[in-house]
C-alpha cells in the first residue's frame, strides 16, 4: 500500500513569534511541505482562541494555494453549523476554479469555539448547535455538485456561471459520530485521532464503508487518519517538543487557559504535578506519535495498516516555528 502523508495545520500562535505572525508562519510551513512532497495541506477553523490564529480557513487556504504548486489545499475544516451551505459552496467552487484539481472542502460539526462565539456567529439568529448539520451537509453537496433534486426550492441556483469545477468533499469526525452520515451522503471521511485517540477505532471506518455501500454511491470512498505527530533527530528531543501540545490538552481538561509553554517550562510544571496529573500527562503523550523519523514512520505505517487507509495526516503544535518546520522535515525523511 502506497502511503500518502498530509498535514493539518491549526495555525498555532507560536511563543517564538508575535501573535500577528501566526498566519504567515502557516504559509511558510505550507510552502515547505509543498517542497518536501506532502500530498495535502489543510487549515483548521477556531474562534476566540489564544492558541490558534485562523477563524477563516477559506481565506487561509486561498493564500496557501496561491504560493504553492503541487500540494492539495483545503479546510480541515469549515465548521458548517455556523454558515450558509450556499455561501460555503460559492467560496470553495470559486477556489476550485482558481486552483484546478487542488482544492478540498472538509466540513465539521464542532463549533470551533465557545457558546458565546457560536451565538455571535449566528447573530441575529440563534445557533443551531448542530441540529441542522445533516441537512446542511446534504444541501452543500448538492450545491457543489450542481445536482439538487427538482423538488428542492434551490435546485435552479447556479453557484457560478461555469459550475463545473468542484472541490473534493470531506467530512471530519473524531469519535464516529459523523461516520454513518459521511457514508450516507457520499463524503470522503477524515478521522481526527489527534483529538480523541481513546475513542478513535478502525470500526469507525467500517461503519462508514457499510453506509457508503448501502447508499450505492458510484464514486470511490476515501479515508484519511489524522494524528498528532512530533518528530526530531532523537526520541528525547521529540518528546520535549511534544510537551507543549500535551500540556495544552491537559490544561484544557483542568480549566487552565494560558499561552503555549516552552518545552522546558512544561518539564518544570511536570515535576511539580501531583501523581494524578503526571499520569494524565503521560496518557495524552502516549496517544501521540513521537520519536525519530524511523520511529514515527514505523508507527504511522502500523496505524495506516490497522485503520486500513492509505493516507495519514499529521498535526504538530509546537512552541517554536523552527521546531515545527524541523518536525515535518524529519518526518518525511522516514518515508
Amino acid at each position: 500500500m502506497s502511503l500518502k502523508l498530509s498535514v493539518v495545520d491549526q495555525s498555532p500562535v507560536h511563543g517564538s513569534h508575535p501573535a500577528i505572525d501566526a498566519l504567515s508562519l502557516t504559509v511558510e510551513l505550507a510552502k515547505t511541505c509543498d517542497e518536501l512532497g506532502y500530498y495535502r495541506y489543510w487549515v483548521a477553523e477556531h474562534h476566540d482562541s489564544i492558541h490558534f490564529a485562523s477563524p477563516c480557513p477559506e481565506i487561509m487556504a486561498t493564500a496557501i494555494a496561491s504560493v504553492t504548486s503541487n500540494i492539495r489545499v483545503g479546510s480541515g475544516g469549515v465548521m458548517l453549523t455556523h454558515y450558509s451551505p450556499l455561501k460555503v459552496a460559492e467560496s470553495f467552487k470559486m477556489m476550485a476554479t482558481l486552483f484546478p484539481d487542488r482544492i478540498d472542502l472538509g466540513i465539521g460539526r464542532a463549533p470551533g469555539g465557545t457558546n458565546v462565539t457560536s451565538h455571535a456567529l449566528a447573530y441575529p439568529h440563534q445557533p443551531s448547535h448542530g441540529d441542522q448539520y445533516a441537512h446542511q451537509a446534504q444541501l452543500l453537496k448538492g450545491f457543489v455538485e450542481g445536482n439538487l433534486p427538482a423538488n428542492n426550492p434551490f435546485h435552479a441556483i447556479k453557484v457560478l456561471p461555469d459550475n463545473s469545477p468542484q472541490p473534493e468533499l470531506w467530512m471530519l469526525g473524531s469519535s464516529g459520530g459523523s461516520a454513518g452520515l459521511a457514508g450516507q451522503l457520499g463524503y470522503n471521511i477524515a478521522l481526527a485521532r489527534f483529538i480523541d485517540p481513546d475513542n478513535c477505532h478502525p470500526s469507525i471506518f467500517t461503519e462508514y464503508l457499510e453506509q457508503w455501500k448501502r447508499a450505492e454511491h458510484e464514486s470511490t470512498p476515501n479515508k484519511m487518519l489524522a494524528i498528532a505527530c512530533f518528530c526530531a533527530e532523537t526520541e528525547q528531543e521529540a518528546r520535549l517538543r511534544a510537551g507543549t501540545a500535551v500540556y495544552r490538552k491537559l490544561a484544557a481538561q483542568l480549566g487552565i487557559r494560558e499561552a503555549f509553554l516552552t518545552p522546558s517550562e512544561v518539564q518544570d510544571r511536570y515535576k511539580d504535578f501531583p501523581t494524578s496529573h503526571q499520569a494524565a500527562y503521560d496518557h495524552i503523550l502516549n496517544g501521540f506519535t513521537v520519536g525519530t523519523s524511523e520511529q514515527c514512520a514505523e508507527e504511522i505505517s502500523q496505524l495506516a495498516k490497522a485503520f486500513n487507509c492509505d493516507e495519514v495526516s499529521t498535526v504538530a503544535v509546537t512552541h517554536s516555528q523552527a521546531d515545527r518546520l524541523d518536525s515535518y522535515t524529519q518526518l518525511m525523511k522516514g518515508f
